[in-house]
């Protein structure tokens, strides 16, 4: 075959009784080569096949070991040049001195990290054409120190309009307060409710841990509900929690969309107790195989905080988002902004305003919507028979492919051999949720760009078993 190991032309010498069994053994022997200089920056080394088959063991010990060390910065992996020895500082002292890591250089090739849009597929000339607009009929005080902390009323009006016809919100400018993101507006609505004396907030099962990171450093606990093909069990809320995050629409990663029994149950529990619904509103524009699922938010407004952000329509590197508020709770929201934390560019809210206005931004949706879907179905040809299901997938940037059981971390190791940057579904579980074993992939197959879509692709299926 022509990855014999007789092509590589050097045996390595390797002594697998330094760990602690052979996967062990072999992924330390190769590290202290590598550390050593013993195998130079550079050298190929063989194929897991061969390799296996010099040393008598079994290929997927060789490549978990591979995909180990890759992981760790020792080796290199691309498809078409092999599993090489990374590139390391110079000069290395022997055996005394600490090891100098490096990892490999620029990062995986292939990306399937859900939670970025593709980002070649900004509306540059449209944008740019708004913004043209917009700077041509601000007035002079636009570009002065911002007085009003919710944001500029134009923004505000057009997101109102906006809101109200595409997401069912009930949106009074007077209510909307801008913000630079989703993290920015969770954050700010967590001191809110810090300094009204709540404690615990319920989170879902499932969900982005820096969203729980931002409620404990405001020194809120947080209470894992309970996730399943319905979206949240909100007949778990009680009393003890005085708000609860959720993403309605399409749950973060599962897919589901919340129920209409269980959207009553959250609405009936914040109107008993008092407490406040914070609705995650992060993809909504986007669905495929069924009728758009209205915010949460129009069943009741004056217990629902609504969120949404231009990050997955737009681009996140705008920064831009909003809040539909409770009345009376943007004097409090706009208090924790303080007078140094603002919001986006004046230019870029008037611009936004514009791009909205004119309906350059229902035109991109419906293009960018059309490109996601034609991934979608790409995706789920290529893998739908190489994983145990496919779901999440009737709206949204991402997908969930299931795996049978005990396989994720293989899987994972897998892809970090084909240089495919990936999470599995458990790096979004919260420690101390009550849910059922679960192996699978979250997908984000909005992120590639165009011209790298194929290659990510094709880098997955060779991933999976």
């Amino acid at each position: 075959m022509t990855d014999s190991w007789a092509t590589f032309g050097a045996d390595l010498h390797l002594d697998l009784s330094a760990g602690r069994g052979l996967r062990a053994g072999l992924t330390e022997a190769l590290r202290e080569a590598a550390r050593s200089g013993r195998l130079a920056a550079g050298t190929r080394l063989p194929s897991s096949r061969a390799l296996a088959a010099d040393l008598g063991i079994a290929r997927n010990t060789v490549a978990e070991a591979y995909a180990e060390l890759v992981a760790e910065g020792w080796l290199t992996a691309r498809q078409g040049a092999g599993t090489r020895v990374a590139e390391r500082a110079r000069p290395r002292r022997p055996a005394t001195a600490a090891p100098v890591r490096r990892p490999a250089r620029g990062g995986p090739a292939y990306s399937l990290i859900p939670g970025t849009p593709d980002l070649g597929g900004f509306p540059r000339a449209a944008w740019l054409a708004a913004a043209r607009r917009a700077l041509t009929a601000a007035p002079n005080e636009a570009f002065g120190y911002a007085t009003d902390g919710r944001g500029r009323v134009e923004l505000r009006q057009a997101l109102a309009g906006y809101l109200a016809r595409a997401r069912g919100v009930y949106a009074d400018p007077d209510r909307i307060v801008l913000c630079a993101g989703f993290l920015h507006g969770l954050k700010l609505i967590a001191a809110v409710l810090r300094a009204r004396r709540v404690r615990e907030v319920a989170v879902e099962g499932y969900g982005l841990d820096f969203h729980r990171d931002e409620l404990v450093r405001a020194r809120l606990r947080t209470r894992p509900l309970g996730v399943d093909g319905d979206g949240a069990r909100t007949g778990e809320l009680t009393a003890a929690v005085g708000a609860v995050l959720l993403t309605p629409a399409h749950q973060f990663p599962t897919g589901a969309a919340l129920t209409p029994a269980r959207r009553a149950a959250a609405v009936d529990w914040a109107r008993s107790t008092g407490g406040l619904i914070l609705e995650d509103d992060y993809d909504g524009e986007f669905r495929y195989d069924r009728q758009p699922v209205g915010a949460l938010q129009g069943l009741d407004p004056d217990r629902v905080v609504y969120l949404g952000t231009a990050s997955k329509s737009l681009a996140p590197g705008l920064r831009m988002g909003w809040m539909v508020l409770p009345p009376g709770l943007s004097e409090e929201v706009t208090a924790a902004k303080g007078y140094t934390d603002w919001t986006s560019s004046t230019p870029d809210q008037l611009t936004l305003a514009e791009f909205i206005e004119s309906g350059a931004y229902d035109r991109h949706v419906r293009a960018m919507r059309l490109r996601y879907r034609r991934r979608r179905d790409e995706l789920v040809a290529a893998v739908g028979d190489r994983v145990a299901g496919v779901s999440g997938i009737a709206a949204g940037l991402h997908a969930v492919l299931d795996l049978p059981a005990g396989t994720e971390r293989s899987v994972l190791q897998s892809a970090a051999w084909h240089d495919l940057a990936l999470h599995g579904l458990s790096a979004f579980r919260h420690p101390r949720a009550e849910l059922a074993p679960r192996d699978a992939l979250v997908v984000g197959y909005g992120t590639p760009s165009d011209s790298a879509w194929s290659p990510t692709l094709a880098a997955l299926a060779a991933s999976l078993p």
